[in-house]
């Protein structure tokens, strides 16, 4: 008889095994907590690290209070899972009207030659935005487009959440101007802000180019052979498929169609501007693009049913993740209510205290990557850190910019693979790529990342980082 592989479970029963464990830890960890004050610089409510103490509670969270969280889950990122019905109901509206697939079908019969370049432009176009105004959810946008171009250039779906999604996560999660990370965490640690650019943006190139030559690598191997994608028998038929349908419809890009490319590109103009410039997130963000669907169906000829219809069997098609965008949530409030992520900040800081400077930068970075499983949001993360973290570095020897560094490092790096982070499920679950074959290819590029990331600590230390 043939023995059976080990196969991933769905990516549901993992999120619920991480709830069932947290709920498991809370009958583990003694529960403590840090008092929080608002820090006067910043507004936001950090914790005191002086103030940490235990308290009582009864034993850890029960069967029905855990089952409660997947239902509070749901409603903790309801702003997210409803962001994703309405992008998923105005693109299927906008991708009904043609102009997308006979847009993308233009340019790929122009600049199709030209492959590895259309993808390296778009992954540094994704990293600018991720460095400067923190791109994270909003990506998700971009992943249907990026679907489509992909389509036609014979590639997987794993290439566009790829080139969207990373290429984000490269500029975000080293740093740049990023507001939610480095501006946040300096802005905690006293140092000025956006202090210490360029050695931040001597890595930011070196994982830049280390990305593109990972997904290109990747993307040129499949373009020669086919068998070779992870989605080989998951995704390669559906591809071929939606290509082979716009080769025999020949999509043409008649002067409707033209119109809604152009409102198209508008719209994502005005919502980078408005993200930047007002601090747009996801309900601006929403309503921009469902005021942009039911434009572009009219636009494109369609009557109020059709855009109706439409819509409908988009945000049908994004049921899978905004679920599982809710059920990650479950993990993260588990922990809040078990109340065991205080102490576990706290026995990490009183491990870390004593040791040579290397070795306890080292430290803070691999603390920063595992808490991230915990607290997957940057801000949140710096709020319950950074405080304790930057006289912790004084103590040590360490500069303050040192410790920001490991910080956004650590956030950024395993943002790659948290399955509890909103942004990155969401991107999955849009791209229709299965959770464990996405984990299984980009493991060996977070691997590199954390590696690149010892280095850059290390000479941190090294030259002592300072805030200029």
């Amino acid at each position: 008889m043939e023995k059976k592989g080990f196969k991933v479970p769905h990516t549901y029963v993992i999120l619920v095994a991480l709830v069932l464990i947290c709920a498991i830890a809370t009958w583990l960890v003694p529960a403590g907590a840090y008092d929080r004050v608002v820090n006067e610089a910043t507004g936001r409510s950090v914790v005191d690290p002086d103030s940490f103490h235990f308290v009582e509670n009864e034993g850890g969270m029960h069967p029905f209070d855990v089952m409660k969280e997947f239902v509070l889950g749901m409603e903790s990122a309801s702003d997210i899972i409803f962001f994703i019905f309405i992008l998923g109901g105005s693109f299927t509206i906008i991708q009904d009207t043609g102009a997308l697939a006979g847009g993308i079908y233009a340019m790929v019969r122009k600049f199709g030659k030209q492959q590895n370049l259309i993808l390296c432009l778009f992954i540094f176009f994704f990293s600018v935005l991720g460095g400067t105004i923190g791109m994270a959810e909003e990506v998700i946008v971009f992943v249907p487009l990026l679907v489509m171009l992909c389509n036609e250039l014979k590639l997987d779906r794993m290439v566009a959440l790829a080139v969207a999604m990373i290429g984000a996560r490269v500029g975000f999660t080293t740093g740049l101007i990023n507001p939610f990370t480095v501006g946040v965490a300096q802005g905690l640690a006293d140092l000025p802000m956006y202090s210490g650019l360029k050695f931040r943006l001597i890595f930011y190139a070196i994982i830049l180019v280390v990305t593109c030559w990972y997904i290109l690598r990747y993307a040129n191997k499949i373009k020669k052979d086919p068998t070779k994608s992870v989605l080989y028998g998951i995704d390669l038929e559906d591809t071929a498929d939606m290509a082979q349908q716009n080769d025999d419809n020949q999509v043409e890009l008649t002067g409707r169609r033209i119109l809604i490319l152009f409102m198209f590109v508008a719209t994502l103009a005005i919502m980078v501007y408005g993200v930047f410039q007002y601090g747009w997130y996801m309900e601006e963000i929403a309503t921009v693009f469902l005021i942009l669907g039911i434009v572009c169906g009219f636009a494109g000829g369609m009557g109020p049913s059709k855009i109706a219809r439409s819509f409908a069997a988009g945000a049908k098609d994004m049921a899978f993740a905004a679920l599982v965008v809710g059920i990650a949530k479950a993990v993260l409030l588990t922990l809040q209510d078990g109340g065991i992520i205080d102490t576990v900040v706290y026995y990490a800081s009183s491990a870390l205290s004593g040791l040579p400077k290397i070795v306890a930068a080292w430290g803070m970075y691999v603390f920063q990557l595992l808490l991230n499983f915990l607290i997957p949001s940057g801000s949140g993360q710096a709020a319950a850190t950074m405080p304790i973290m930057a006289p912790l570095a004084d103590t040590l020897g360490i500069t303050r910019q040192t410790a920001v560094l490991c910080f956004h490092y650590g956030d950024g790096f395993t943002n790659l693979v948290v399955p509890t982070l909103g942004s990155l499920m969401g991107c999955i679950a849009v791209s229709k790529v299965p959770f464990e074959k996405y984990l299984k290819w980009v493991m060996p590029l977070c691997l590199i990342w954390i590696a690149i990331g010892f280095v850059s600590v290390t000479i941190a230390v090294m030259i002592n980082y300072g805030p200029f």
